[in-house]
């Protein structure tokens, strides 16, 4: 859309970004969401929407909740009240395995296993669906998008330096091609050179 937010639905006034163009979209909503662990409340009723075609960050003091968060949109974590809808359909034990299918993330630790080799580490989630028999050479290909040649394909993580395992972390998020991609302090632990490098291929 030429300047517009890819989310309109038709003329409405009520639209906070476009208002000439239509009422925006949310691809992803929390409604008075709640988690607590052994007394300790991180959220508290938390209400967010976020529209389609739309980046946001969300900004926070370590242990304020970011992380538990992501982990609840994603289905990791169950929330113990409140909703959370996709699509304007609910979250659920029966929905979740659909919901992640369009989900790609990049852990803060990056969360690689450490018994596979980078390229399966990568096509971790292909390899488990109808393109296994492309998972290789899917992943070779996610690599060089983010500036790693072939040759790592067979390494183990371990083998690896932190900003190319940073690399290989996000070439495992975009490898399904997902509609919607979460970031969890990506650059922890970088240098500020390589955390630029990575911003960059964000």
């Amino acid at each position: 859309d030429e300047g517009g937010c890819g989310g309109c639905l038709g003329p409405d006034p009520r639209c906070e970004l476009f208002p000439d163009r239509g009422v925006f979209q949310h691809m992803i909503t929390l409604s008075g969401v709640h988690k607590t662990f052994e007394g300790n409340h991180v959220l508290r009723g938390a209400d967010l929407s976020v529209g389609r075609g739309e980046s946001m960050v969300i900004i926070g003091g370590s242990g304020s909740g970011k992380s538990v968060l992501i982990k609840c949109i994603l289905g990791l974590l169950a929330p113990d009240a409140g909703e959370i809808t996709i699509d304007g359909a609910a979250m659920t034990p029966k929905t979740q395995a659909g919901f992640l299918d369009r989900f790609g993330m990049l852990f803060q630790g990056g969360a690689l296993f450490d018994s596979l080799p980078v390229w399966q580490n990568v096509a971790f989630r292909l390899l488990r669906g109808p393109r296994k028999a492309q998972a290789r050479d899917i992943a070779i290909a996610k690599l060089a998008q983010v500036g790693l040649t072939a040759d790592i394909a067979d390494r183990y993580p371990s083998e690896l330096s932190g900003g190319m395992q940073k690399r290989v972390g996000l070439a495992r998020a975009i490898a399904a091609d997902p509609q919607v991609i979460f970031f969890d302090e990506p650059t922890t632990g970088l240098d500020p050179i390589m955390a630029g490098v990575i911003n960059d291929l964000i």
